[in-house]
């Protein structure tokens, strides 16, 4: 009798836990289906508006376009370890050209440049001076990386040459 009962008992349990399970999986269901089709709704763009703002950028952009991006100091001595050069450039784009940053690799190497807008068509110049004291004689390779609005965002410029 006990053994019966027992059955019973366990029977419903089982009925209850299946029923629990059913419901958490349909709800689980429900929900996940909803997610997609909230996510694959499609909004209506208008082709005509997004050409206009594709143009206009294409348009005005700025561009930076360096005589030469490699400078060699070629040998100096150690007794004068203060070297200088400059890259100049041009806008060669069409809206005005703002340099943001120019740094280099190194704390040996300061770049200098023009903090003012440049017109598309002006020419602009970044004075790098690379200051040798306390350094060991020998070849050296500095990079400086400017960053600014131009089409092409960061441009590497090198320097080099060997203290004796």
């Amino acid at each position: 009798m006990n053994y019966e009962l027992f059955l019973t008992f366990a029977k419903q349990k089982r009925t209850k836990t299946t029923r629990m399970k059913k419901i958490l999986i349909l709800v689980l269901a429900a929900t996940f289906g909803l997610q997609i089709q909230a996510q694959t709704q499609k909004q209506k763009v208008n082709v005509s508006e997004v050409q206009a703002v594709a143009t206009t950028k294409a348009e005005n952009y700025a561009e930076i376009s360096f005589d030469t991006l490699r400078y060699n100091f070629g040998t100096f001595s150690k007794a004068e370890p203060l070297v200088r050069c400059s890259f100049p450039f041009t806008n060669t784009g069409t809206a005005p050209l703002i340099i943001h940053q120019a740094f280099a690799s190194c704390g040996c190497t300061v770049p200098t440049y023009t903090k003012e807008p440049i017109k598309p068509g002006e020419k602009g110049v970044i004075d790098v001076t690379y200051d040798g004291t306390d350094k060991f004689p020998g070849h050296f390779q500095k990079t400086i990386t400017i960053r600014s609005n131009a089409i092409n965002e960061v441009v590497r410029l090198t320097i080099e040459g060997n203290m004796e």
